[in-house]
């Protein structure tokens, strides 16, 4: 039986650190990290794509916010529809290139994906979820001043604006991810989808935040019966003391060393903590099965059990 997995590429897998945050630039990124993937396919898994938009939908709400005497700003979950767009496409077009390389003739499509959130989500008065580019604390703690935005230092790498991350408890949209999955890849719940809290009287409402892309992969890999929830980021294992000269790197975790390394704060808030709180949910649901962690280029690697960071319930 084709095993399915759920991969969730991490903001290093659309757009590199070093070089300019433009469309063009992002797609040569876009290109290698499809190379990638394709390759996963290649091993015959049915695959399905959630990547994230951190710096994406950060810069649409920079230019939006800029423009607004020219024309009318973009609302926060507008703007992260955009985001899936562009994103979407760039995956599309580099993923279908890369697969068709291989002999795979699978369709690649992007669906624009809303998650329901609930308004009593504490997120919403904890904003946690960097989002833009990085700046100085001198240019961070300016910003905080003259537009009140909740500015916060990311993981040693310098700071960026924060906004509000509820946890997705519905995808609006799976029911379109299933009757493709079998035939096609989808890109679904880009960027942790376009959150939107549910009415009185039935109807959606979109709402300003940015859902992380991890909780809103596990969500969709419980939803599709997936085998595996891989998630990619910058490093090829989870760490605990991370940084520190008695850093250790974990092959392996459990479900109760995950928590308990958790509760020690071993796990930054903005990177690695939401990464394996997921991982956690994922095994929690499905306790025979597990997630992944790991960067990029060691994917196929970690479904070889080369490597990567494994957790399992127990």
């Amino acid at each position: 039986m084709t095993e399915k997995i759920v991969v969730a590429l991490g903001g290093n897998a659309l757009q590199s650190g070093k070089g300019e945050a433009t469309a063009e630039a992002q797609l040569e990124v876009v290109k290698k990290t499809c190379s990638y993937l394709a390759e996963i396919s290649a091993m015959g898994y049915e695959m399905g794509v959630v990547h994230g938009n951190g710096p994406q939908v950060g810069r649409i709400l920079l230019a939006s916010e800029t423009a607004k005497d020219v024309t009318p700003a973009m609302p926060f979950d507008v703007c992260g529809a955009m985001s899936q767009g562009y994103i979407g496409y760039h995956i599309q077009q580099a993923l279908k290139f890369a697969l068709e390389k291989k002999g795979i003739k699978a369709p690649v499509a992007t669906i624009a994906t809303q998650m329901v959130v609930s308004a009593d989500d504490p997120g919403f008065t904890n904003p946690t979820k960097p989002i833009g580019p990085f700046y100085s604390e001198e240019e961070a703690k300016a910003m905080e001043a003259e537009k009140g935005y909740t500015v916060k230092e990311d993981a040693g790498r310098g700071w960026r604006r924060v906004v509000a991350s509820p946890i997705p408890t519905k995808i609006v949209e799976i029911d379109a991810v299933r009757k493709l999955w079998d035939t096609t890849v989808t890109i679904s719940c880009g960027g942790g989808g376009i959150p939107v809290i549910e009415k009185e009287d039935g109807s959606l409402e979109g709402v300003a935040a940015v859902i992380d892309k991890d909780f809103a992969a596990e969500l969709l890999a419980e939803q599709v019966d997936a085998d595996i929830l891989m998630i990619l980021t910058e490093v090829e294992k989870v760490a605990i003391n991370y940084n520190k000269p008695d850093q250790q790197d974990l092959s392996t975790m459990t479900l109760a060393e995950a928590e308990k390394y958790s509760e020690e704060g071993q796990f930054a808030p903005g990177s690695m903590l939401p990464k394996v709180k997921a991982a956690m949910k994922f095994v929690t649901a499905f306790p025979n099965k597990k997630a992944i962690i790991t960067s990029l280029d060691k994917a196929v690697d970690a479904l070889e059990g080369k490597t990567g960071t494994v957790i399992t319930n127990s």
